[in-house]
């Protein structure tokens, strides 16, 4: 792995040119076409646009599940498209917290459990493990629920633990994909606020949604269409 550009200025993440076409049958289909974007340390950014529109696709270049057919994405100074899959999987577990809509627990392990996962992909030690995830329930508000199994909670809850799970390496990014969608007005209120405490602690969080007021609580909403950004602008 290439080592990180650490000098003054320099963004988090960076797209240049970036293209990500798939072959479907006899036809291309351009998902992303000539993307630029760049994200700075502690930005709080909503990527939004209708269905087909190459936000989900963004979402995962961002997160580094994919990489692009051109163009290039550096994330810390990294470039990613030189990435082989062992190094795409470290800087995954290194550089990035996912929390995704339908919150991909395990059901029947406890709080506790689900958060530690990372940090057995990471290699930690037991004990440094417990710590750690115990640090990040408590910081999300479910320091007395650590015990409980994920099916024993509620869905925001469940979210809560998800977020901690994604916070228990101390990413560079946080990436939210549709992180409200499984619940209820209020409980989505709920999470979103934990997500502007995050951000407010300095944490960079970039969320897509296709809700106006969930994209409200970012700083910051990039809007696509046709694989194309047409706007970026300051969300208040």
């Amino acid at each position: 792995m290439t080592s990180r550009d650490t000098s003054p200025g320099a963004h988090l993440l960076e797209l240049r040119g970036v293209h990500k076409v798939y072959q479907v049958g006899s036809e291309e289909v351009r998902a992303l076409d000539g993307v630029d974007l760049d994200v700075s340390q502690n930005e709080y950014v909503a990527i939004m646009g209708a269905s087909g529109s190459g936000k989900s696709t963004l979402m995962n270049l961002l997160g580094c599940l994919d990489t692009p057919s051109s163009g290039s994405y550096r994330l810390n100074g990294v470039a990613v498209e030189a990435l082989d899959d062992e190094e795409l999987a470290a800087i995954r577990n290194e550089e990035i917290g996912f929390v995704f809509q339908t919150f991909n627990l395990l059901a029947r392990a406890t709080a506790l459990k689900n958060v530690e996962l990372p940090l057995i992909y990471a290699g930690l030690g037991k004990q440094e493990r417990r710590r750690k995830a115990e640090r990040a329930l408590e910081r999300v508000g479910l320091g007395d629920r650590m015990s409980h199994r994920s099916n024993e909670l509620s869905g925001g809850q469940r979210q809560r633990v998800a977020v901690a799970r994604a916070l228990v390496n101390e990413p560079s990014i946080l990436l939210a994909d549709e992180p409200t969608g499984n619940l209820d007005s209020t409980t989505s209120g709920e999470i979103m606020e934990l997500f502007d405490e995050l951000n407010r602690s300095g944490n960079t969080v970039i969320l897509v949604t296709h809700e106006d007021d969930i994209a409200g609580h970012a700083r910051r909403i990039v809007v696509l269409r046709d694989g194309k950004i047409i706007s970026d602008e300051p969300s208040r």
